[in-house]
């Protein structure tokens, strides 16, 4: 399998790019990594050094790997944060070169926005794009709780109503719907969910909550399942093993103290998941 993936990267820690390749690479997907920011570290600090990479050096970029003729080998054409608006255009442009080279080609998008926590943390205009343009686009899209809540104008909180609005989304386009960070108000205490939806049905696990802020985990969430997914075409078997191998990594980077993911002492936890919680299909 080959992922094209369209997303930031830093020196120090993991984020996007720089979370998503090497637990990609560890379960044998060959990534073409294309960066929109080379920073330092990821924003959540506070203050970073590095350059945005304007949409045009990035479209450069993309045309070059096109040159090369790897389009048609392309099986996936992944994305998340984008930080200005003209990104969309790169990556929606890119997404139409591949599938034009493979039509058995799929977009996955990570519709990153923010968390119920922090509230938005993207530009003002990014949501509606990304709510208008991108997702419309996309296969696979991979959004946690608020996200799916901005994309649909609803306020999913139980399994019902976070089903209602994945199936809103998946109307407006994608196939299918993970939805991370799902949290109702009825689970047990200490619990967190994630959900997928799509045409064949919905499944559901609950981890314990691990109580830590987790930059990048997200990005490891989406790049995992998408390949497991897009490998398979078992959502119920993506989602477990991508539970399990997100699961282990925080836990180990929680009891370690670290500020940053433990992404590579956690590899063996991609390679082989130990498939530790239930899949429960809800529909």
């Amino acid at each position: 399998m080959k992922i094209l993936s369209i997303q930031s990267a830093v020196a120090h820690g993991h984020v996007g790019n720089s979370a998503a390749v090497f637990p990609l690479q560890r379960i044998g997907v060959e990534v073409l990594p294309v960066y929109t920011v080379t920073f330092s570290n990821h924003t959540g600090y506070g203050s970073w050094r590095g350059p945005l990479i304007a949409p045009s050096d990035v479209h450069e970029v993309i045309l070059g790997i096109e040159e090369r003729g790897v389009f048609p080998e392309i099986d996936v054409v992944l994305s998340g944060y984008q930080g200005s608006e003209g990104i969309a255009d790169v990556i929606l442009d890119a997404v139409a070169r591949v599938k034009a080279a493979n039509p058995d080609a799929i977009y996955a998008c990570d519709p990153v926005m923010g968390n119920a926590v922090s509230g938005c943390f993207v530009a003002p205009a990014i949501p509606d794009l990304l709510r208008d343009r991108v997702v419309p686009a996309a296969d696979l899209v991979t959004p946690n709780q608020f996200e799916l809540g901005f994309l649909t104008g609803t306020s999913p909180d139980t399994i019902a109503s976070t089903l209602e609005a994945a199936d809103l989304v998946r109307a407006s386009g994608p196939e299918t719907v993970l939805v991370t960070s799902v949290a109702r108000p009825d689970r047990p205490e200490g619990t967190i969910e994630m959900l997928v939806v799509n045409g064949d049905g919905a499944w559901l696990v609950q981890t314990p909550m691990i109580g830590m802020k987790a930059n990048g985990s997200g990005d490891v969430t989406a790049a995992l399942f998408t390949a497991h997914y897009r490998a398979t075409g078992d959502a119920q078997a993506a989602l477990a093993r991508t539970t399990s191998s997100v699961f282990d990594l925080l836990q180990r980077t929680h009891d370690a103290g670290s500020r940053e993911l433990l992404l590579v002492e956690s590899q063996e936890a991609y390679a082989h998941p130990r498939l530790q919680f239930d899949v429960a299909r809800v529909r």
